[in-house]
């Protein structure tokens, strides 16, 4: 795998931030190297530009849609992604992303930081990096986010004083990139569902299957289309107000570094990745000897402590 001239000394990034709709850079940090990274999946959305921070710790930042949002939601290689960061050494991500608000109280500004996901993409999505491996494995998924991560960013909502820094809540993610017809966000909201986004499916399973702990920042743009009072919302709208979000997210993530690079570069005991580390260790099946040797191979990429050849 060719990652950069000094791909060796990239192999210890363990924070990653992957940038949503408005969010396609980093500011405050210093810049060190753009790498494209080449998975057996293929190739992420774009170039990881690798950042190192005050403290002289280095983060994986990843914009979803690509540098210029040429990639559509269902047209993302969520698995690229993900592997992309794991190969680097990334061990939990910080994910952000626009999202419409199915209630009153979560105004056009505030954020989320979802708990839960209801998924309502169609399959036409590449969701396991077990699929066409020959190799059966089930990751546990009751709990899609990681409560440590986002108690830690719910510690820093004060960063961010001018909007409401909501700490749970139901995400849906729909297939796009048509937005929901009312009928359809109406029935998003008998279901209890706070937010509606079109990437966090598969996002957060892929991340689940790396062993990598997620939790992301919903970003609200807009009320979606259950308003009867208002137009359903537009491009137009969603644009107007990630301005202010983008703003916003890079603030809350520089107030929260500091916390953040402790967890997961100082704490001895690893409590903030501990759920997800070794997480797949009893999923598989078969066992090794029924299991193909082709997939065996690709899967080493992401696993080569399950996965020897």
């Amino acid at each position: 795998m060719t990652i950069g001239q000094n791909s060796e000394y990239f192999r210890d990034v363990r924070i990653g931030v992957i940038g949503g709709t408005g969010l396609y850079s980093l500011d405050g940090l210093n810049v060190i190297e753009t790498l494209a990274v080449e998975t057996p999946w293929g190739q992420p959305s774009g170039p990881i530009t690798i950042a190192e921070t005050v403290r002289g710790h280095k983060i994986a930042f990843l914009a979803r849609h690509g540098p210029s949002h040429s990639v559509l939601p269902s047209e993302v290689n969520y698995r690229a992604n993900i592997a992309a960061l794991k190969a680097l050494g990334v061990q939990a991500i910080l994910a952000f992303s626009a999202v419409g608000s199915l209630r009153e109280e979560i105004s056009p500004g505030d954020f989320v930081l979802i708990d839960q996901i209801i998924d309502r993409t169609k399959g036409v999505r590449a969701d396991s990096f077990f699929t066409g491996t020959g190799v059966t494995a089930h990751a546990t998924f009751g709990e899609p986010v990681s409560a440590g991560l986002r108690t830690l960013v719910a510690r820093h909502a004060a960063a961010v004083p001018d909007i409401s820094v909501h700490t749970s809540g139901t995400g849906v993610c729909m297939e796009g990139p048509a937005f929901s017809t009312r009928a359809e966000s109406n029935l998003y909201r008998a279901w209890g569902a706070s937010v509606i986004n079109m990437t966090c499916i598969p996002e957060s399973k892929l991340a689940r299957e790396a062993e990598i702990t997620y939790a992301i920042v919903c970003m609200a743009t807009d009320y979606d289309a259950w308003r009867e009072s208002e137009e359903p919302v537009t491009v137009a709208e969603v644009m107007h107000t990630m301005k202010g979000n983008a703003a916003n997210a890079k603030t809350l993530l520089l107030a929260l570094l500091p916390d953040f690079e402790d967890a997961v570069y100082n704490d001895a005991a690893r409590a903030l990745m501990d759920p997800e580390a070794g997480s797949m260790q009893y999923a598989f099946q078969q066992p090794p000897e029924k299991q193909s040797a082709a997939g065996r191979a690709t899967l080493n990429f992401l696993f080569p402590q399950y996965f020897t050849v």
